[in-house]
């Protein structure tokens, strides 16, 4: 069982169309904007301020507002202000879809429950999957890590999909970046996807339209996206007096080989607003 977002349940369940989807996906963005741009348009932080604060952002497991205000580019007032307008504008997709008469109340109560059923059988499903599995904090770590940093640094949610069973054929990617730590305990992790989700990891990731991405800086941003989950990782399941050494990205090798490299090893796909990532990670 796959876990996924509300609105592709509700288009492969047949209950609204692609275009109804993304006119609800435009209209939820825009009841929900990032305390960066509400600061802008107050005129309390500049583009490139709030450039600087999502930087941070990157290397800090910190909110937006704390990274602000120990900067001192806004105050506990100021940020008070942009939380409760963020609060009040901020709308349910489900409530978008009655309130456009895409469904009615019934129709998304009782969608509502069968989307929470699938979202139980995933979780336990991982949960099983994970619980004996030596590499189970590590995997519960990366998806941790990319659930808080896809909305910091991408505008986009990230969420635990389906675990790829022993022997299942693993999903096909258009580039494959890996990242290896040396340690005691030594890890990888890889993550990998098709092309149009990395250009759009790419746009969200460096503020770019689709048309000045090569493939070139696809590459890139999916190795730095690598390398920074891999940062969070490492900090979440090494001990604190743990030396280790990390490599750069590497792209030359697949999923399969990576996964039967003879080390412990899971494979696991995330779903994001941007497309379906595959995650692989092996001690």
């Amino acid at each position: 069982m796959a876990v996924k977002f509300l609105g592709q349940f509700l288009l492969e369940s047949g209950l609204i169309d692609s275009a109804q989807l993304l006119e609800a996906l435009e209209v939820q963005r825009a009841s929900n904007p990032l305390l960066g741009e509400l600061a802008q348009a107050r005129g309390w932080l500049t583009a490139s301020q709030a450039a600087r604060i999502n930087e941070r952002q990157r290397a800090e497991d910190k909110r937006f507002g704390d990274i602000a205000e120990e900067m001192g580019l806004l105050d506990a007032g100021q940020l008070g202000q942009l939380l409760d307008e963020q609060k009040s504008r901020r709308k349910l997709f489900g409530e978008i879809l009655v309130e456009r008469a895409m469904l009615t109340r019934d129709q998304l109560e009782a969608a509502l429950r069968a989307h929470q059923a699938d979202r139980e059988d995933a979780v336990r499903s991982l949960e099983v999957g994970l619980s004996s599995h030596p590499l189970g904090d590590v995997a519960n770590a990366t998806i941790g890590t990319c659930s808080k940093l896809f909305p910091r640094l991408l505008k986009s949610q990230c969420q635990f999909s389906a675990l790829v069973g022993e022997g299942e054929p693993m999903p096909a990617c258009d580039a494959l970046a890996h990242v290896e730590i040396a340690s005691a305990r030594p890890l990888t992790l890889a993550v990998g996807c098709d092309r149009e989700t990395m250009t759009k990891i790419t746009c969200g990731f460096l503020g770019i339209t689709p048309a000045e991405c090569d493939e070139a800086l696809a590459q890139d941003a999916l190795g730095e996206l690598v390398n920074v989950v891999m940062g969070y990782v490492v900090r979440d399941v090494l001990p604190e007096d743990m030396a280790y050494r990390p490599s750069p990205p590497d792209f030359s090798a697949d999923a399969t080989t990576l996964v039967n490299a003879g080390r412990p090893a899971l494979a696991l796909v995330l779903t994001s607003q941007l497309g379906s990532l595959l995650v692989i990670v092996r001690g």
